[in-house]
């Protein structure tokens, strides 16, 4: 037999001994005991969603985010101590074979699941440093709507048109988070509005003043501002206000219109004759 033949052999049986001392002897018991905390764990994720998801349409608003929000914290510390019990259901976790376990998943996942890890880090500091919440409206890149769900490596938002996007939170790494509410029941809502250089401003101020307060949907606890803007086409007039409940945003910002508009139709208020080319859908320029 070559040197090199016996290196090679002295190698294979160099990592069979760790093995050895790593691994313990797997049994049927052992590999049962394994599938069932398995189920266990996802059994129990599945509870507790359904639970707070009931519980939260169910008490009142201001507990409504505080029950949703404790989600993602139950999901991860079922995931850790499931990922703690199977280590130790299957290996031998002293101190010296606990760091060279560590160490060799933390290279084969950053070579094998970079991204899928990067999400994961990024989710559990998002825990910390709370971005967003599960109930918060955000704005992630292009994507605009509710946090709905708060998983191990992404979050689910649900848009105004009902679709249901899943953005990893590695996106925390890279892209601005717009946050409408940062976890409280309240979302301020800005309503615009255009006329003609030539209307009477006290009297589009009072008539939106009044929309906003006599709306069944404000939140009359905090401020409603009205501000404007000089345009080269008109004057832009934009109403700041809060409804009592984020989710309402849209229905709340309908009523504001049709309240306003009943209004200038009345007192015969002019619009601006033409909006210059390029507008976005919202009415603004586009910069």
């Amino acid at each position: 037999m070559s040197l090199s033949q016996a290196q090679v052999l002295a190698q294979g049986n160099n990592a069979d001994e760790a093995t050895e001392k790593l691994v313990t002897d797997i049994t049927q018991d052992k590999i049962l005991h394994g599938i069932l905390a398995i189920l266990v764990a996802s059994g129990s994720i599945y509870i507790i969603q359904a639970i707070a998801n009931w519980m939260s349409e169910r008490v009142p608003r201001r507990l409504r985010l505080i029950i949703k929000q404790s989600i993602p914290f139950w999901k991860a510390l079922i995931l850790v101590m499931s990922g703690f019990y199977l280590a130790n259901l299957f290996l031998k976790l002293s101190e010296s074979n606990l760091v060279a376990v560590t160490g060799t998943v933390a290279v084969a996942l950053g070579f094998a699941f970079k991204d899928y890890v990067s999400s994961i880090i990024a989710g559990l500091i998002a825990l910390f440093e709370a971005p967003y919440h599960v109930g918060d409206r955000v704005r992630i890149d292009d994507h605009y709507g509710e946090v709905v769900g708060y998983g191990l490596r992404a979050i689910q938002i649900q848009t105004p048109d009902d679709n249901l996007i899943t953005i990893p939170h590695n996106k925390t790494w890279t892209e601005p988070i717009s946050n409408a509410n940062s976890g409280k029941l309240e979302a301020q809502v800005a309503t615009n509005f255009y006329f003609s250089h030539d209307v009477d401003v006290e009297k589009v101020m009072q008539i939106l003043y009044q929309a906003a307060y006599s709306s069944r949907f404000t939140q009359l606890k905090l401020p409603i501002v009205v501000v404007m803007e000089e345009k080269i086409w008109g004057t832009q007039f934009k109403l700041r206000s809060y409804p009592i409940d984020a989710r309402d945003e849209f229905i709340y910002k309908t009523d504001l219109i049709r309240r306003a508009k009943a209004a200038f139709v009345y007192e015969k208020l002019s619009y601006p004759s033409l909006l210059p080319p390029g507008m976005m859908e919202d009415g603004e320029n586009q910069e």
